[in-house]
């Protein structure tokens, strides 16, 4: 495995590697690093923390455009009708003395009307608390990208696990079965007694349940991968036998709490969000601050009415507010913002904490593996010893079948161990490095060489038909127009 260099590149320059990451080639292939582009491109959780993030850029832009000018226009048109009784002279000969004095007019008019915020500490507040919201959004997608990558990882290796437990119970049942059959023969010429027999059948009925739990086990470990990817492959690589069984590094459980401390996400997030909450006690504080703001404006109207002309009036002036009494929901709002600004330095503390424990948890967890899979290994060469000699035993009478029944189950749980171990010892790697906000598309890149064409597994149990619909996310939704 790679050394891991102390100096750790931006963030930008991290997330540009998972873009060419997710555009590098488009042959399907089964290994590691080609199933990992697969979920980039196709995971919905992924695929709605980036929409979130562009959400909040909007919502920065938003809060940006109430800062510059703001200028509107307007327009009016009107028809009216007046009507009129009047006294007529007496030359019209109109009868009761009236004359029609019914007028219609149309009226028209234009305004335009432009202001300019020159002081205005809430919406400015509102724009820093914007940018801090970016600045946690771009860690919560860094969170979000990370945590795919070793879920990728886990479901793969997961169906490696599986696959050689399966082998391993598939192995033990096929030699249990022998044994049950030499006992029954022995059995019948007299050799044995018949809770031999009884001890062998039930040794193989065990073997068998194990056997079925397992391929139960390896088929649901398919699906995880299906549901990160929208995809299914035919077949995986396998994990080569032999892998460079190495302490982390640096090698050093300081030095991973240090690199921890300076690069997770998530604690960088609590860090972020202490700054969302100062802005927001800037925002309330600001309540009680006064606004000024310039304005223009220019209105122009005219109608066709006798006697009525055209007008039209312009203004250029500063508008100025204070708030002086809000019913006591200013100060109320100050106090609420201060505890909420408590509240994130404390969850702060606590991811602190939290980080801190998990890295040396895992960094342990990790160096023990290193000797645990050599351990396991040697545990199989011990046990396929102890079963030849406890074989030669019973061949010559000095052993009895409970003693050989038992050295072969411990002899295929040494198998599964050892498999176990040595998945245990990759998947916590990966975590390590994802505690310490390192997990990226080199490491994967780097446990992708391990892995190897040579006994690659099959995704398919016997009988099963491959051909269900692939399981993408469908066309980009789109944003309203």
């Amino acid at each position: 495995m790679p050394r891991l260099s102390s100096s750790i590149p931006s963030r930008r320059r991290w997330l540009v590697g998972l873009a060419a990451l997710a555009m590098a080639g488009s042959a399907q292939a089964t290994d590691l690093w080609t199933i990992t582009r697969d979920a980039l491109d196709n995971d919905a959780d992924l695929a709605a923390a980036r929409a979130g993030f562009q959400a909040t850029e909007a919502a920065r832009d938003v809060r940006r455009g109430s800062l510059l000018p703001q200028v509107s226009a307007g327009g009016n048109l009107s028809h009216s009708r007046f009507y009129s009784n009047q006294a007529s002279v007496p030359e019209t000969g109109l009868p009761g003395g009236a004359v029609d004095g019914d007028d219609d007019v149309t009226s028209v008019g234009l305004s335009l009307d432009a202001e300019q915020a020159l002081y205005d500490p809430a919406r400015r507040a509102q724009l820093a608390r914007a940018e801090r919201e970016i600045e946690r959004e771009t860690l919560s997608l860094n969170v979000a990208e990370q945590a795919l990558l070793f879920e990728v990882a886990q479901a793969y290796f997961e169906i490696l696990r599986a696959h050689d437990i399966l082998g391993a119970r598939r192995s033990q049942e096929t030699a249990i079965s022998r044994q049950l059959d030499q006992a029954r023969e022995r059995f019948e010429v007299g050799l044995i007694a018949i809770t031999d027999v009884h001890e062998a059948q039930a040794s193989f009925d065990l073997a068998r349940a194990q056997r079925i739990a397992a391929e139960s086990a390896m088929q649901v470990s398919f699906e995880a991968l299906e549901r990160l990817t929208g995809q299914r492959y035919e077949s995986i690589d396998a994990l080569a036998e032999e892998i460079p069984i190495e302490p982390p590094t640096p090698d050093g459980r300081d030095d991973w709490v240090a690199l921890a401390l300076d690069n997770s996400p998530m604690l960088q997030m609590a860090e972020v969000g202490i700054e969302v909450a100062r802005s927001e006690l800037d925002i309330s504080r600001a309540g009680q601050r006064p606004v000024l703001s310039a304005f223009a404006s220019y209105n122009w109207s005219d109608s066709d009415r006798s006697g009525a002309s055209e007008r039209s009036e312009s203004q250029l002036g500063l508008r100025a507010s204070l708030p002086l009494y809000t019913g006591g929901s200013t100060q109320a709002q100050i106090r609420q913002s201060g505890f909420t600004l408590e509240v994130s330095q404390y969850d702060f503390e606590a991811q602190r904490r939290d980080t801190i424990q998990q890295v040396r948890s895992l960094f342990t967890r990790v160096s023990n593996d290193v000797a645990t899979v050599e351990a396991r290994r040697q545990a199989i060469v011990s046990n396929q010893s102890a079963l030849e000699a406890t074989r030669s035993g019973y061949e010559v009478g000095t052993r009895n079948i409970v003693d050989v029944l038992n050295a072969e189950r411990n002899l295929f749980n040494a198998v599964a161990d050892h498999a176990e171990a040595r998945y245990d010892y990759v998947l916590g790697l990966l975590q390590l490095q994802q505690q310490a906000g390192l997990l990226g598309p080199e490491a994967i890149r780097a446990v992708n060489d391990w892995l190897t064409t040579e006994g690659a597994v099959s995704l398919e149990l016997p009988g099963e038909v491959n051909d269900d619909p692939v399981m993408n996310i469908g066309e980009r939704p789109r944003s309203p127009s």
